[in-house]
């Protein structure tokens, strides 16, 4: 019942946002990782569905736009249920940004990850609604 890993790459499969839960991965292990999961995704077409099996993991994928969103799950988590979370994360990210892009997860790359530690934490969604996982980041926001 676990998230492993959260990934944004974009369409010429460069990493732009990381996210490991399982720290039992080195740090080559990850990079290798990513080369994998990334290759196999962004050769999928679009009319294929969204789960990908890949090791001992599940990666449940979700393009917008530019931006392809992976996310590594073990065995017993639920894949549509997922699939909702990064639509959630997507529209969070939306609100803040207003119409978010590759460009803002570049240049606000702490703010993202603030986003997604608010709603993803040891593996577990721990927060679904926009406002509330926004609000610690505006905090932030104002005290800097």
């Amino acid at each position: 019942m676990t998230i492993k890993f959260v990934l944004l790459v974009n369409k010429q499969g460069q990493t732009r946002l990381a996210k490991y839960t399982d720290s039992s991965l080195t740090t080559d292990e990850r990079r290798a990782l990513e080369a994998e999961i990334v290759r196999k995704c962004l050769m999928r077409v679009d009319k294929q569905c969204n789960f990908v099996e890949h090791r001992s993991w599940k990666v449940v994928y979700r393009r917008y736009a530019s931006l392809f969103f992976l996310v590594g799950i073990d065995d017993e988590e639920n894949e549509l249920g997922i699939l909702e979370m990064i639509h959630c994360v997507v529209e969070t990210l939306d609100k803040w940004f207003s119409n978010v892009c590759e460009l803002d997860i570049m240049f606000s790359l702490e703010t993202t990850h603030h986003i997604i530690d608010e709603m993803i934490a040891n593996g577990c969604v721990v927060e679904t609604n926009k406002a509330n996982a926004l609000t610690p980041v505006q905090l932030l926001e104002r005290v800097s």
